[in-house]
């Protein structure tokens, strides 16, 4: 096991990077070791691993490290250079689960009582035993009784130092807009668990040679603070932040390969990212950076609000936001002040005394007289268990659904595993293996073999490969007007509304039942009039950008950025006729305008008649032998009640908005597409038409059955196309099995279109992707650079439009595409958008490749 594992030493140390934390047969081992004797030197090394080399929380690997300290706590194995109290401390310092067990029993032992109570003080994972050490109070324990003093107290959080109130560094700026794509190249999606080595594909695309000039100022002794004009825009991924925290940040003691404390500044920030930034421990600032540029030394005081240049210049101003962010970052991150704080307000409850002043305090505003609610703030009240929420409230929505996916799950595991988590307590947690199904690499496969044990064991429900994409499940398992969240920027519920966040904050949100919102403002955008013959789903998603350039309220240049959408939840009208599968291509389309959330005003009938269909899929999913059943059934009640009395919230008419932006679809006459390679630069068809097309995606979380239906019957009775790639790829099995029944599947194959298994496919570029240097159109969700492909120049657009460019060869001129959409789908369009509903279906079932 040595030998292996100074060979792995030696490997990542060519790489710069630290080796792979350890597993729990490597542990097992080291201990073994250390119980035989072994000679000085190589006794140190091995306590230097066992210390500072071991996940903590409720990893394998840290049981066995628990259980071994507390055999030489308890003396049953005598290690020289590890003395009882030592072993005692570094129990301490595993952050919670297995060693709080091992904790509370030295408790029961008056010889190391004292040094147990020192150490239970500063931790905050401790769920159940809070209330057996309350007990053991309770019994003139004087020890426990210590412990609850000390949380009411929160020496957890101020034994911690505070935020700097002057901080001195180093600026590295990218000009224009970072994303997460740049930060977290899906191309490397395997690698993001190991946090070093998916570090160093940080920006190679993007900004070149910026992780040599950032290793350069900090070999200086300069603190690194990253800058760019708009950060953090496309994916949920905690992978970006942990790669720009990586480089930027500072090791965290005995957690190896995390690193906190890194700095960021940016114009505009995309919400998940801020929100993911500052649960990692980071300081996200919003501010004007134009006079920011590399190689500056600037001086941040962060008790004025003000940036210095060298010369002691004022070049910006900022309000840390929110109030709770110097918090925040002394406590290593949100999520930590916000166990620590239940924590230490539980104990003060215990013991009889009044809310701690040691927190900032949070102040939450109240309606004015007559003030109603939005359909967001409604939906976010009852999570709350109050009428509404209104904007700048500071709360904790409960998560009624969780989802999870497989370039995220690894990383999402490693932190339920940090949470101690053991069960989940959110009613849905929900894993997929969307992006990875289709071609998977040995890591890949491995994940799909191992990571279901894991999630199944804490009462969450797995998908298999090759069922379909996340969200197209996800949507299946929702109860109405509810919140949730999930590790995929597109999790956009089409009932209800959902948070996506990074696997931090999606591992928060399943282990506790509950996450951290600060409510944002909403914008309205209210549809009027009636769509026009040959008018898709998806030219309405790219009129909400269009129109609002229009208006002023978004521009497409990255420098002084204005976006209304951005970090606000946009509420959607005047579609409520609209079946769910279609609202969510509506509500999906946030993500790519910044926003926090989505809601979509939808008629009863049609919740109604999707829920019906849903509870079937989950009874035969039962039936298949989905697991968590115990889940499943459980929703399926939840769901059935909810029939039995169908109520779907409505906004008050008094409810008020950030903005209101009215769409006339009487004007939308022409398809709207997205222009490359930005999702925000949207241009009706007659500007572009004639550019010629070398590939065409039709696929992904945009997509339907009716979708490709459409495709279907535009491409029938055409010959092979010769000069275009086609590439299809339903997002379900479901869609697969019922459009192979139809006889799509032979049309496809007929024009020479490549059929993928059901999934992601070309949409996240981690796998297939398309040929360098062409240029595409796509039904997909993104079109930043080099996502789909190298140097490529991508176009999103709808199902239709993507079809008919195929057989055209190029983007078809209006009339071309009003000929074809007249003559091959408005004639089918019954049958052509026709959903899914399995409680019709005769005979529905599951087992089908």
């Amino acid at each position: 096991m040595l030998d292996d594992y100074l060979k792995h030493v030696k490997e990542r140390e060519k790489l710069g990077i630290p080796p792979q934390p350890l597993k729990d047969c490597q542990v097992q081992e080291i201990c073994e070791l250390l119980k035989s004797g072994v000679t000085e030197d190589k006794l140190n090394w091995l306590l230097e691993l066992l210390i500072n080399r071991v996940p903590p929380g409720v990893d394998e690997a840290a049981k066995v490290k628990a259980q071994f300290l507390y055999e030489v706590a308890t003396s049953k194995v005598n290690v020289k250079g590890l003395s009882v109290e030592k072993a005692v401390q570094l129990l301490g310092t595993m952050v919670g689960g297995y060693n709080v067990v091992y904790l509370y029993e030295l408790l029961l032992d008056n010889k190391l009582a004292e040094f147990s109570a020192s150490q239970f003080s500063n931790i905050i994972l401790v769920y159940e035993y809070f209330d057996k050490i309350v007990k053991l109070m309770s019994e003139n324990n004087r020890y426990a009784e210590s412990i609850v003093q000390s949380w009411s107290n929160a020496e957890w959080f101020t034994n911690k130092a505070p935020l700097p109130e002057i901080i001195e560094g180093k600026v590295y700026k990218v000009d224009g807009e970072v994303n997460t794509d740049d930060l977290s190249p899906a191309s490397e999606a395997w690698s993001r668990p190991d946090i070093p080595l998916h570090a160093l594909s940080m920006g190679v695309k993007r900004f070149p040679g910026g992780i040599d000039t950032i290793k350069k100022f900090r070999a200086e002794g300069h603190k690194v603070i990253f800058v760019s004009d708009v950060l953090g825009t496309g994916s949920s991924r905690k992978s970006a932040t942990n790669s720009l925290l990586w480089h930027i940040g500072e090791d965290i003691p005995y957690v190896p390969n995390k690193r906190n404390k890194g700095i960021a500044l940016a114009g505009l920030i995309a919400p998940i990212f801020f929100n993911t930034f500052e649960d990692s421990g980071g300081l996200p600032i919003m501010c004007d950076v134009t006079k920011l540029n590399t190689g500056d030394i600037i001086k941040i005081n962060t008790k004025e609000g003000k940036i210095y240049n060298e010369k002691n210049e004022l070049i910006a101003a900022f309000e840390l936001k929110p109030k709770t962010l110097k918090d925040e970052y002394r406590a290593g991150g949100r999520l930590n002040l916000i166990i620590g704080r239940q924590l230490t307000n539980k104990a003060r409850k215990i013991l009889g005394l009044d809310e701690s002043d040691v927190f900032c305090k949070i102040d939450n505003p109240k309606p004015k007289k007559g003030q109603g609610y939005t359909l967001a703030q409604k939906i976010i009240g009852r999570a709350c268990s109050v009428e509404g929420v209104l904007p700048g409230t500071s709360c904790e929505p409960k998560m009624t659904t969780v989802g999870s996916q497989d370039t995220t799950g690894p990383m999402t595991v490693d932190e339920l595993k940090e949470l101690a988590c053991l069960r989940f307590q959110t009613g849905m947690f929900m894993q997929s293996f969307c992006h990875t199904a289709a071609y998977p690499k040995k890591t890949d496969v491995d994940m799909h073999r191992n990571l279901p044990k894991f999630i199944i064991s804490r009462g969450g429900v797995v998908l298999k490969p090759g069922d379909g994409i996340i969200h197209s499940w996800l949507n299946r398992l929702l109860l109405p007007d509810t919140v949730g969240t999930g590790g995929d920027s597109h999790t956009r519920f089409p009932i209800g509304i959902s948070f996506p966040a990074g696997s931090g904050l999606v591992a928060f949100a399943g282990a506790l039942g509950f996450m951290p919102l600060d409510v944002p403002e909403s914008v309205l955008v209210k549809f009027k009039g009636n769509i026009k013959e040959g008018i898709t789903l998806r030219d309405l998603v790219n009129a909400i950008p269009y129109v609002a350039i229009k208006k002023g309220l978004l521009t497409v240049e990255k420098k002084n950025k204005k976006n209304v959408f951005n970090g606000r939840i946009i509420e959607i009208e005047g579609l409520e006729n609209l079946t769910v599968e279609q609202a969510y291509e509506l509500s999906n389309s946030s993500a790519e305008r910044s926003a926090a959330g989505a809601t979509i005003s939808l008629s009863k009938e049609s919740i109604v008649e999707y829920i019906k269909s849903n509870v079937a899929l989950m009874k035969e999913m039962i039936n298949e032998g989905y697991q968590d059943s115990d889940t499943l059934k459980r929703r399926i009640d939840e769901c059935e009640a909810w029939l039995d009395n169908p109520e779907v919230l409505r906004r008050d008419s008094s409810a008020e908005y950030s903005e209101v932006l009215e769409i006339d679809l009487n004007d939308i006459d022409e398809p709207i597409l997205a222009c490359p390679n930005d999702p925000d630069d949207v241009k009706k068809l007659s500007e572009v038409a004639g550019t010629k097309i070398d590939e065409v995606f039709i696929g992904s979380c945009m997509t339907n059955i009716g979708h490709f239906r459409a495709a279907g019957k535009i491409f029938e009775n055409e010959s092979y196309i010769k000069d275009t790639k086609v590439w299809l790829c339903p997002p379900t099995k479901m869609d697969a099995k019922v459009l192979k029944e139809e006889g799509f599947f032979n049309i496809y194959t007929k024009v020479g279109a490549r059929i993928e298994i059901p999934g992601c496919s070309l949409c996240m570029g981690n796998q297939a992707r398309v040929a360098p240097n062409t240029t595409v159109i796509s039904t997909s969700t993104r079109n930043f650079d080099n996502r789909l492909g190298d140097n490529t120049k991508v176009y999103l657009g709808s199902a239709e439009l993507c079809a008919i460019t195929a057989v055209e060869g190029k983007l078809p001129d209006v009339k071309k595409y009003f000929e074809i959409m007249t003559t091959k789908v408005l004639p089918h369009n019954k049958q052509i958008y026709k959903y899914l509903e399995f409680h019709k279906m005769d005979g529905f079932k599951l087992d089908y490749a």
